[in-house]
């Protein structure tokens, strides 16, 4: 009963969701799950946010599109978003670049599904103020919260990727996500500021919930003969030909890294970002490829 649900519930999704064409020719870069909040001791992206900041740099400066996968946002702790825009203002200006030229898609997850609704959307998200003149310019014009995206590999509706977040079909994060958000705001909050414990309910923390969330979209990959891209779990997941094509981009709150999912040839890579200390002492960006590549059309098969 439950699983028939959840199958229609995501046909419905990608029914309503706009695709994006790609070929061998396309650069994506896929991250999720920054949680960007105040930059207090509850913001876990605080201290992954120059790892973050230069990474994107790095695939700005490469033409990649830029897909935020969920949960940019951390809008369960945080009531108010200005504090946030604020806080990471240089990340909106940013989006902003990659917005004007057009390489740049955004996906609602839950800790900020409050960007689903296209009123408060349009009015909130992309507010900064400009350092030099001190007045609130809004940045990211007619840009669109989706909830998830159709990634079509060279025109072929039998090659598609969808890309979601993953919390859809939980019981605290989806049907019931108010109070989720009220349980994380009013109480959890308060003990992650005072002790510095972190949720043990989010799936990042929580191997069953963790399994039973990959379960339910391998299921729903091999039902819709379609790769799927999540995020929401901050667990990466790579499969190898001959597998279900299924993945997570992993998260960009890890203790001393982020991780995200790239394409760029035809072919799908996991790549992780960190700090080391060389050989002189100084701090030094590196990439590594965690996973892959491997050609898109190759693990697609897996449905033919």
């Amino acid at each position: 009963m439950f699983r028939s649900l959840f199958l229609k519930k995501i046909d419905q999704i990608i029914k309503r969701s706009k695709t994006l064409e790609i070929n061998n020719d396309s650069r994506i870069i896929i991250f999720s799950d920054c949680h960007r909040g105040h930059g207090d001791r509850s913001d876990d992206f605080f201290h992954n946010q120059y790892v973050y900041i230069n990474a994107l740099k790095h695939y700005m400066k490469k033409g990649f599109t830029y897909i935020e996968l969920g949960d940019g946002d951390e809008l369960w702790e945080n009531a108010n978003f200005r504090l946030i825009s604020e806080r990471y203002r240089i990340i909106y200006q940013m989006f902003e670049e990659l917005h004007r030229k057009k390489r740049f898609r955004f996906i609602w997850g839950n800790h900020n599904r409050r960007w689903k609704n296209r009123y408060l959307f349009n009015r909130q998200f992309g507010r900064v103020i400009d350092e030099e003149s001190g007045i609130e310019v809004k940045l990211l014009k007619d840009l669109e919260a989706e909830e998830a995206i159709l990634l079509r590999f060279n025109k072929n509706r039998s090659k598609e990727i969808l890309l979601i977040h993953g919390h859809q079909g939980e019981l605290l994060n989806d049907t019931l996500w108010w109070f989720g958000r009220f349980f994380i705001r009013v109480f959890w909050r308060f003990v992650q500021m005072r002790f510095g414990v972190a949720d043990p309910t989010s799936p990042a923390r929580n191997f069953r919930i963790r399994n039973k969330i990959d379960r339910r979209f391998i299921d729903l990959s091999e039902k819709s003969k379609r790769g799927v891209i999540i995020g929401h779990t901050h667990f990466p997941i790579f499969p190898d030909y001959g597998e279900v094509p299924y993945f997570n981009d992993g998260s960009c709150v890890h203790p001393r890294c982020i991780t995200g999912i790239e394409i760029e040839k035809g072919k799908i890579v996991l790549v992780k970002w960190s700090y080391f200390q060389n050989g002189t002492g100084y701090l030094k960006l590196k990439r590594e490829v965690i996973s892959g590549p491997l050609k898109i059309e190759e693990l697609l098969k897996y449905f033919n």
